[in-house]
């Protein structure tokens, strides 16, 4: 476990990295700092060092990737990149069909430069997952420009794809492996909304109507509070999931994670008014990558509403958390 003036160390240089770096650049860098070599050891203080500050900076690498891999924690090699699932779901993006596989998922940028991509595919078995390489020159592959081209992604799709066998896992593997993802993609949405928050908050204190600052109005000041509230209590369920890794409190973090991180885009865009609609501020960079962020496995609606739904089957109420 990194502690002490060793974590400050790798903090201040995973902070420099994503500061300078984008896509893969930022790979090299991380391979360079050690952050693989932190992931395995100490896989959730890994993921709550580099995803805010990607998040933050608005920067892509290949982490999702590596901590699915992680997740996932049956040492295959690493050099695969990982096929998710689509837009909106946390279900395995494949279904095994006899010999072959229906693949109808997302890749990250690092689909392209990798010649294998390691799929998780459902069997006929729900307790039993299957894990498998497919070659990418056999996957459809198609660019996902929408809101947020800049992020990257990749939509993957094929029928009856030929695939090499890697080894079974049980179904609760995969929702762990989700759980990882989960957390580390609440913690870019963090890192997002915090940074929002600093844009709002700067243009706040230098703008001034009826001659003062607009920081002094109170319904500035009720947006901006409300915006800290959302992200810190995210942030607060987030960290508990360091202490109890399950797949619900994960599911619950990345909920709270993208709902306060649309309530920062809907308050923080209130303060910047006109500026914030613009393309010369930043603010509508991290807008759009939310709400991508808020879609990959699981977007806040949904899952909250799977828990609740799971909540009313159990008829159990959860462990209350020490936050």
């Amino acid at each position: 476990m990194i502690q002490g003036s060793d974590l400050e160390m790798f903090e201040r240089s995973l902070r420099q990295a994503t500061s300078r770096h984008t896509g893969v650049a930022l790979d090299a860098a991380l391979v360079d700092l050690g952050w693989l070599d932190a992931l395995e050891s100490d896989a959730h203080t890994a993921i709550a060092l580099l995803f805010p500050l990607q998040g933050g900076a608005n920067a892509t690498s290949f982490a999702l990737d590596r901590v699915l891999m992680t997740g996932l924690n049956r040492g295959w090699a690493l050099e695969p990149a990982v096929v998710m699932p689509p837009l909106g779901s946390w279900r395995a993006p494949a279904q095994l069909m006899g010999a072959g596989l229906n693949i109808h998922g997302l890749g990250s940028s690092a689909l392209g430069s990798h010649s294998t991509a390691l799929v998780v595919a459902r069997s006929s078995d729900p307790t039993v997952d299957t894990v498998v390489e497919v070659a990418t020159a056999t996957l459809t592959l198609r660019c996902v420009e929408g809101i947020d081209p800049d992020f990257g992604l990749v939509e993957v799709s094929g029928e009856s794809v030929d695939c090499a066998h890697l080894g079974d896992i049980a179904s609760t593997e995969w929702d762990a492996s989700v759980g990882l993802a989960q957390v580390a993609l609440g913690y870019e949405l963090v890192g997002a909304a915090r940074t929002m928050l600093e844009l709002a908050r700067d243009h706040a204190l230098n703008r001034v109507q009826f001659g003062q600052p607009i920081s002094r109005f109170q319904a500035v000041r009720h947006r901006l509070a409300e915006t800290l509230v959302a992200i810190e209590a995210a942030d607060a369920v987030l960290a508990a999931t360091g202490e109890d890794p399950s797949p619900q409190l994960a599911a619950a973090a990345k909920a709270l994670s993208g709902r306060g991180a649309r309530t920062a885009g809907r308050h923080c865009q209130q303060v910047l008014a006109g500026i914030g609609f613009t393309a010369e501020h930043p603010f509508h960079r991290y807008l759009k990558r939310v709400l991508v962020l808020d879609q990959l496995f699981g977007t806040s609606r949904a899952l909250t509403e799977g828990l609740g739904n799971e909540l009313l089957a159990g008829r159990r109420m959860p462990t209350h958390l020490p936050l």
